[in-house]
């Protein structure tokens, strides 16, 4: 079980990358008590069904950490304190909403 999970959460989606999507990762996360969301391969003789749309999301949160790489004060962690860098990644984050 999840270390300090007392009452793991049952049915919420866990984004997964395609790489995987193996049997075995996929009963894991079954029987943690998560819903598996990843496309299958191409090959599988057997797809299942996926929520797409919230997998389309998942690629919303990969660019918005690939922007956030961009701040070499977030990426390097220069801040000795954690409210500093806190501070600093809630800057860069509205930064980024007005950019888009």
């Amino acid at each position: 079980m999840l270390e300090g999970w007392k009452n793991p959460p049952h049915g919420l989606p866990m984004l997964m990358d395609r790489a995987y999507e193996g049997d075995e990762t996929r009963q894991l996360v079954l029987d943690l008590g998560f819903v598996p969301v990843v496309p299958p391969k191409s090959n599988r003789k057997h797809p299942w069904n996926y929520d797409r749309d919230l997998y389309k999301r998942r690629n919303e949160v990969e660019r918005l950490f690939r922007r956030l790489k961009g701040y070499r004060r977030i990426f390097s962690r220069f801040d000795k304190l954690d409210i500093m860098f806190r501070a600093f990644l809630n800057f860069a984050l509205i930064a980024d909403m007005i950019k888009c």
